[in-house]
Formats: C-alpha cells, sequence, structure tokens
C-alpha cells in the first residue's frame, strides 16, 4: 500500500495518476498548433490558455479526490494542505507548445512533506503519445519497464540540457566545461530529455533556473529507472532547492559531473 490517507495501492495511485494525465492530454492537444493566445507572466515566460485549463481540471481532480492535500502548481501557485502535497507543471515547455514543436509535456508528482519523499512522478507527452512513470518500486515508459543506459564515463556520455538562456554566466561556463567532455552535447527537449535519459537513450542532463514543480516528478521517474539525481552540489532534491539540478545513468557519472560542476 503507498502510505496515504485512504490505503490507496500502488495500482490505484498509478490509475489516478493516469487519469489526470489523460485530462491534461486531451486539453493540451485540444489547443496545440491551433491559433492560440498567449500572454506573458511577471517573469517574462509565456503562458497559455492551455496551461490554465490543464491546471484548473488537474486541481479539480486531486480536490475530489483528496481534500486535504495540498497542491503548488506552476501557475495559481501553493493551496496548502496537510502532509501531502501535489506538484504540477501543467505545460512544461510552453515555447515549444506554442511554436508547434511536440517536445512539451505534463509533470506531475506526490511528495510526503514530513520526511520529503517524492511518492511517484509521471512525464507525459501529450504530441507523442508517450509516458513515464516512476516510483520506489521502479519506472514506466507507456507501461513498459525503462531503464538507463550502461554508460559509466563522462567522455562516453551523451549530454542534454534545454537551453543556454537557463544558465547565468557562471554557471554556463561550469556547463560549457563539462560538456565539452562528454561525447557529445544536445539542446532543448525540457521534461522530453529526462524521459529519454529514463529510457537509456542519453546519459547526463544538467540544467539550471528550474522551479519544485518543474523537477519534482522528474527525480522517481530517473532514480525509479536505475539513475540519479541531485543538486550541483550532490545533495538530494527538495521543494527548497536552489533549481540547479543534475540526472545521471549512474552515480559514476554523476560523481564525475559534480566534480566539474564545483570547480
Amino acid at each position: 500500500m503507498v502510505n496515504i490517507q485512504d490505503g490507496l495501492s500502488e495500482s490505484e495511485l498509478a490509475s489516478f495518476f493516469n487519469d489526470l494525465a489523460d485530462a491534461a492530454r486531451s486539453i493540451a492537444l485540444r489547443h496545440f498548433r491551433s491559433d492560440i493566445d498567449f500572454e506573458r507572466k511577471q517573469d517574462l515566460s509565456p503562458v497559455t490558455i492551455a496551461d490554465q485549463a490543464i491546471e484548473q481540471e488537474l486541481r479539480r481532480q486531486i480536490t475530489t479526490r483528496f481534500p486535504d492535500h495540498g497542491i503548488l502548481g506552476e501557475e495559481s501557485g501553493l493551496t496548502p494542505g496537510d502532509r501531502y502535497t501535489w506538484y504540477l507543471d501543467p505545460i512544461d515547455g510552453t515555447k515549444s507548445f506554442i511554436s508547434g514543436m511536440p517536445l512539451f509535456g505534463t509533470l506531475i508528482a506526490l511528495a510526503d512533506e514530513t520526511d520529503g519523499t517524492i511518492i511517484a512522478g509521471m512525464i507525459d507527452m501529450p504530441a507523442l503519445a508517450e509516458r513515464w512513470y516512476g516510483t520506489a518500486r521502479g519506472t514506466t515508459f507507456n507501461r513498459a519497464p525503462a531503464k538507463v543506459s550502461r554508460a559509466v564515463n563522462l567522455e562516453d556520455a551523451q549530454i542534454y540540457t534545454s537551453s543556454p538562456d537557463f544558465f547565468s554566466p557562471e554557471d554556463w561556463a561550469r556547463y560549457d566545461a563539462l560538456s565539452r567532455k562528454a561525447m557529445f552535447r544536445r539542446f532543448g527537449g525540457d521534461c522530453y530529455q529526462y524521459g529519454l535519459l529514463a529510457s537509456g537513450h542519453c546519459d547526463l542532463v544538467v540544467e539550471a533556473s528550474l522551479k519544485s514543480f518543474d523537477f519534482m516528478a522528474l527525480v522517481p521517474v530517473i532514480e525509479g529507472a536505475g539513475g540519479v539525481m541531485s543538486d550541483w552540489k550532490g545533495q538530494p532534491l527538495t521543494r527548497d532547492s536552489d533549481g540547479r539540478v543534475i540526472a545521471a545513468a549512474n552515480r559514476a557519472l554523476l560523481e564525475q559531473a559534480l566534480a566539474i560542476l564545483r570547480d
């Protein structure tokens, strides 16, 4: 049993996550590549009708099922609750979404705030019909087991990040030094690159400027597939982390990357 208020089983929790992702996918695809309007938030990032509609629907379903749970979403902020909090990013990769690029996703996580455990996380890619779901028991990709790669040397690793624009000059210098020691580096993908890592198609993802709703869902997906995630100091990720994250296929790769990022 998953230790939440009504004794929800593992399969029941997975089913509820899938229900949430199905609802988000339906709304996203209704608006994707349409004549959709968007506006800019205070941080100048674009927000669309779809972002807001998805979060509103996910909040409705969660509150109906778990009225005592907290919710932290990108669009509406924090609704405090009891020991459990849901983390929602309705459209991770909004710039991709509004420009017709299919590499946008919905991120959903459930955490136990008493000890910081992230019980489960999901990455759903609506336009690609691809979905990762991770818990301590393992990670699945479209319901089949997902496993990270076997690369253990930095020079053999494929490294991803979403964009150079997300780094400060100092952090970019560190990322640039690290990525040039890898086999090759690629840009773009937002949450999709973490799904690729969980399925063994890339080996490292290093980013900065993320919020908790950007990375909480990623942790159980990566770790359930056999990988590791931390901040740039090697510390576990929490709601209060500074937004600099690293995901690696294994501890050996993580330590090699951290040695450069710490320098």
